[in-house]
């Protein structure tokens, strides 16, 4: 799956262009707007630097539409309502994890106050969070030296099997 992330003028959103596998594309407008790195875009640099497949971006890769999400093109498979619908429910606890994992890498990115005991419970080793934390301080920077309408797209790694966890180490 492809990302593109368009950098827009200050406090515009930032939009979004997602290109699956099977071909169909969908836009987003996202939270980040400006110099912000996108809260879409930290979800996926995350997620790849700490192999969270079937987090954000792993869901949408196998499937998942959300809200934000709006079809431009290519056509969806048979069923794509309810596997999304499907997939939205057997991932909602990893897709919160994901959530407050994209959340405290970007506090310790930006060295704001980790509560006690939060990286502990991530489930990953302090060492892989600090990584991912210098991941997104680097990200913000390169973020911020684009010009609005310029454009950072990466590709989505789909590493298999989809199902990798947090882990120590």
């Amino acid at each position: 799956m492809r990302l593109t992330f368009t950098r827009m003028a200050d406090r515009r959103p930032v939009e979004t262009r997602v290109e699956r596998d099977d071909g169909v594309v969908f836009a987003m407008r996202g939270a980040g707007g400006g110099r912000d790195l996108p809260h879409d875009l930290v979800h996926a640099l995350v997620e790849t630097e700490l192999a969270v497949v079937d987090g954000i971006w792993g869901s949408v890769a196998d499937g998942v539409v959300w809200k934000s999400m709006r079809h431009v093109s290519g056509r969806q498979p048979p069923h794509a309502a309810e596997r999304s619908a499907r997939l939205k429910r057997e991932r909602s606890e990893v897709v919160m994890q994901a959530e407050g994992l994209a959340d405290l890498v970007s506090r310790l990115a930006r060295g704001a106050p980790v509560v006690r005991g939060e990286a502990a419970a991530s489930g990953f080793a302090p060492a892989r969070l600090e990584a991912a934390a210098a991941e997104l301080r680097a990200a913000g920077r390169r973020w911020a030296d684009l010009r609005p309408g310029e454009e950072w797209t990466l590709d989505w790694p789909v590493p298999r099997p989809a199902r990798a966890r947090p882990r120590k180490g």
